[in-house]
């Protein structure tokens, strides 16, 4: 019964979508000349973290910047972007120890060469302002990006690094106004490429530009992981001067109990990042987050060894990194983060601790050009 409520509930979503558009045939009259345009990204980084986790692994919940004490390729991005008057697409490959640990359930009739997709898409324009995508892209959800130069902070967000980065399916994007952007979306699973069962879920995703400057976003999803899953997601970024950036954001996620009943359990993160950019080649961004998983919904137990796990992740973790851009597209960056839980829950040599920090150090590196 709640797989067919899904469904009907996607058919709805795009059929509601359809309708806010303007009833028009497509421009076939635009005169914006084809761009192809090639990217590439890459981003070294070394941390220490002061648990010294064993085997070099870092927290199972962090997925970026997740080796201690190495030297190692975070991730690595080429890419390719094709746009014209009615159609575009989107190609790119990736490898890294994100890649690694953030893919590893995407395999394909024992094959892994799936993971290897950073992105994968096409999309037509049905009308002015509506585009239809579908394929593998970057997710809905978040204000942060895979690509960490282009994030306020080195390290990814507890928020960012346990919502997808990334989703496949298709997605109904309406450009209404120069301020209201409104997208229906229809995936596979909360960051899935391969389908694992009979199951669809919908997502929406509603961007406002109320003034210069201002960014309002609500992104959603609906679908079963295991059981029901209903999320929410809420940023606020704001140029509070040339200088200054903020960002707020709220995480809010209901789970069903397994073996039904009609209760949930309750997952939230609230998270507030600043960035101060004083001249074009420093800036400074500090950050504080809570992420609430007492049930564990998002964030496994630690495995302590010996069969026993500590439960409940209820987690304060702020930073404070040093931005050094000393030519466009280039970013040395260094970061100091510190973590500390109700329960003990990082990894610490052969046991778990409550509290933990790491110093981490980037050199990003991130190319567009076109032809």
């Amino acid at each position: 019964m709640k797989r067919n409520m899904t469904k009907r509930l996607a058919a709805l979503l795009l059929l509601w979508v359809g309708h806010c558009a303007p009833a028009q045939t497509a421009d076939t009259t635009g005169t914006e000349a084809p761009k192809l345009t090639f990217g590439a990204f890459a981003d070294v980084y070394y941390v220490y973290d002061l648990a010294e986790p064993a085997g070099h692994e870092r927290p199972p919940f962090l997925y970026a910047h997740s080796r201690h004490n190495e030297f190692a390729l975070n991730n690595a991005v080429l890419s390719a972007a094709y746009a014209a008057n009615r159609v575009r697409a989107n190609l790119g490959l990736h490898a890294g120890t994100y890649v690694q640990r953030n893919y590893a359930a995407e395999e394909l009739n024992g094959s892994e060469m799936l993971k290897f997709i950073y992105q994968a898409n096409a999309g037509v324009r049905l009308g002015k302002g509506l585009w239809l995508d579908a394929g593998i892209m970057p997710s809905h959800i978040g204000y942060e990006s895979a690509l960490s130069i282009d994030n306020p902070t080195l390290t990814r967000s507890l928020m960012a690094e346990n919502t997808p980065y990334y989703e496949a399916g298709a997605k109904l994007t309406w450009d209404v106004s120069g301020k209201l952007t409104v997208s229906g979306l229809v995936l596979n699973g909360w960051q899935r490429i391969v389908e694992t069962d009979r199951n669809k879920a919908v997502g929406t995703q509603i961007q406002y530009k109320p003034a210069a400057g201002v960014l309002l976003n609500s992104s959603t999803f609906l679908g079963r992981e295991g059981t029901q899953r209903y999320f929410h997601n809420f940023y606020g970024a704001f140029e509070l001067t040339q200088k200054i950036t903020l960002v707020a954001a709220f995480d809010v996620g209901w789970q069903a109990q397994p073996g039904g009943g009609g209760s949930y359990r309750t997952w939230y993160n609230p998270n507030l990042m600043v960035r101060y950019r004083p001249v074009a080649q420093f800036a400074v961004a500090g950050r504080v987050e809570y992420y609430h998983d007492p049930g564990n919904l998002i964030i496994a137990p630690t495995d302590r060894g010996n069969g026993m796990r500590v439960t409940g992740f209820q987690t304060v973790s702020p930073s404070l990194n040093v931005d050094y851009l000393p030519a466009e597209g280039v970013a040395l960056r260094l970061e100091g983060r510190y973590f500390s839980s109700r329960n003990a829950v990082f990894p610490e040599g052969a046991g778990t601790t409550r509290s933990t920090g790491a110093l981490a150090a980037s050199i990003a590196f991130k190319l567009d050009h076109q032809r």
